[in-house]
């Protein structure tokens, strides 16, 4: 399902500025989460979008943003620490309470898996806390280090290359990390947990994910990535992610719905249609392997999230008079370069029809069709391409009577 993304700001801990992205689905979200990302990464990480984004496909709304002095966000990495990163979390989830909806659900990549573990207890509305890949204590981040450790422990400060780039850590930072116990807020912290990583993870070794899952209470659950990295640079790990964890979270999220109610992919030959009940009109439409959404305009009390009925009824006039054209086009040797279609509908009253034709009454559908046509055509050849516009078979169907069967198959409400 298609979504949509805004960029948002609000002010974090240190009282800056930082920037933020909102993955929304079309239509009304079953619920807000909150995603914090990995250690100097930043929120557009591939694991990070790819994750939101099929969250989104699910119907769920993800925030997820720069920590202080990282990617897009202001302020001075090197006057931030594990402390003031579970602070920007709880600022996060602050504004989300109070311009969109509290975050129902927290993820935490990496470091921000230990993040969002340390912040869930401050974060009341979240009903369901999932990491991936994370560190059982944030004290894990000092390996990063390596020799420059000595260095920021006599010196105070030190520059340090992760990742291919250079930053600055103060021992501020360190003693932060050291002081901090995040299996301790773990077993304190009273919310089902999803823990995700990888046996091969070369970065956080698997007996991490061992210590949390000892660590928390019931209920909780574990998945392995199998062969995933630690980043989940391929995309079909974060879809797997996403999947399971949407699945998952519906079972404590407050209001229970699954946004997808059909089965997907639907046999061949069959469009299914039902309710999501995420608004008033909002449909689910499944087309073999083609999940698409359905609604009404505001205008006609709708949440527009999708095209109307009649919209789509106008997909089909245009999409079936493209092909058309096309492939008489290819057959003929026409030098057609694009074709595309503009269509309109209204309902008009026949008499006052003039292009309608003769032997209708009342009030009837009008559909509108402007071609544009690009190639180097002469007249007589736009002329005859505008003729076979009217063989398509789209076109024949709502000009002529149509034959609707009806059955019923009622079952009883659960």
């Amino acid at each position: 399902m298609a979504k949509t993304s805004q960029k948002l700001t609000f002010l974090g801990a240190q009282g800056h500025e930082l920037a933020a992205r909102l993955d929304l689905p079309l239509g009304r979200p079953r619920a807000y989460a909150l995603f914090a990302h990995c250690f100097t990464c930043s929120k557009d990480i591939f694991a990070a979008a790819r994750i939101a984004d099929e969250l989104a496909a699910h119907g769920f709304a993800v925030l997820r943003f720069d920590f202080t002095g990282l990617g897009m966000s202001e302020g001075e990495f090197a006057n931030t620490n594990f402390s003031s990163n579970v602070e920007d979390l709880i600022k996060a989830a602050d504004y989300m309470r109070e311009h969109h909806g509290a975050p129902e659900i927290l993820i935490g990549h990496s470091l921000g898996g230990a993040a969002v573990l340390a912040a869930a207890g401050d974060i009341t509305e979240a009903k369901a806390v999932a990491t991936i890949g994370a560190p059982a204590d944030a004290e894990h981040v000092v390996a990063n280090f390596g020799a420059k450790l000595d260095e920021i422990e006599e010196e105070g400060v030190a520059e340090v290359s992760l990742a291919g780039r250079s930053f600055t850590i103060k021992k501020q930072f360190i003693d932060d990390l050291k002081a901090q116990s995040v299996q301790a807020r773990i077993a304190a912290m009273k919310k089902p947990l999803l823990v995700f990583h990888a046996p091969r993870d070369t970065v956080v070794g698997i007996e991490n994910a061992a210590a949390i899952f000892t660590a928390a209470k019931h209920p909780k659950s574990f998945i392995s990535l199998d062969d995933a990295d630690h980043l989940l640079s391929r995309r079909s790990d974060a879809i797997y992610v996403a999947d399971i964890l949407s699945a998952w979270a519906a079972r404590f999220i407050t209001d229970g719905q699954e946004h997808h109610v059909l089965p997907f992919p639907g046999p061949d030959g069959e469009v299914a249609v039902a309710e999501t009940r995420a608004g008033k009109f909002q449909q689910e439409v499944v087309s073999g392997g083609h999940r698409l959404i359905a609604d009404e305009p505001a205008s006609y009390g709708g949440d527009d999230t999708g095209p109307s009925p009649y919209d789509f009824l106008s997909i089909a006039l245009g999409a079936c008079t493209t092909m058309t054209l096309r492939l008489y086009a290819d057959r003929k040797k026409l030098p057609l370069e694009r074709v595309s279609v503009r269509v309109t509908h209204g309902k008009v009253h026949a008499a006052d029809c003039a292009d309608c034709g003769e032997g209708r009454e009342g009030r009837i559908d009008r559909f509108e069709r402007k071609l544009e046509i690009e190639g180097d055509l002469d007249a007589a050849q736009l002329e005859r391409l505008k003729e076979i516009a009217d063989r398509c078979p789209v076109h024949k169907t709502l000009e002529q009577s149509s034959v609707v069967v009806t059955t019923l198959n009622a079952k009883e409400a659960a």
